[in-house]
């Protein structure tokens, strides 16, 4: 993990306390956004959220490969692509290098259909940026970068059948 190469400094318990509250709170009003707009893609939040993952794999995936990065179960993901595929966002494909294999892939321009919906979290960011200098984005890009990475760590190891 990246952040065991920087240094470290003490951390309060009141400044803590205060960080997991901002990030309790960040974390419902964002799961709340996200519901809204998959109810208006006429998706649930995990089928949303997954369509997400998907694209930015950058390319076709397996459904073992969405399970593990979503952390939900093979059979659960089969019945997201199943959703996702009847909608007309995400299509499956014979692998061409093992025909054997499915590949779950973006429909082209599947995407775009919905990024207006997205385009006020857009404005509402370049405005919040706009308040900071670049010294200080660059520090909440490395603490964001951080915290990522924990999560992605986190879903990963639980992920695993116990």
């Amino acid at each position: 993990m990246s952040s065991t190469t920087e240094n470290t400094y003490p951390v309060s318990e009141a400044e803590l306390f205060r960080f997991a509250e901002l990030g309790r709170a960040g974390s419902t009003l964002t799961v709340l956004r996200h519901a809204r707009i998959a109810e208006k893609m006429g998706l649930s939040g995990t089928d949303h959220k997954t369509f997400d993952l998907v694209i930015q794999s950058g390319g076709p995936l397996t459904a073992g490969r969405i399970a593990d990065l979503t952390g939900l179960s093979t059979g659960a993901v089969t019945g997201v692509i199943d959703r996702l595929e009847k909608v007309g966002l995400v299509r499956r494909v014979r692998d061409p290098e093992d025909r054997r294999k499915v590949l779950v892939e973006v429909v082209p321009g599947a995407a775009e259909r919905f990024a207006p919906l997205f385009q006020s979290a857009f404005d509402a960011l370049r405005e919040t940026l706009a308040q900071f200098s670049p010294a200080e984005r660059k520090a909440i890009e490395r603490y964001q970068n951080v915290m990522l990475e924990q999560l992605r760590a986190e879903i990963s190891h639980n992920s695993r059948p116990a």
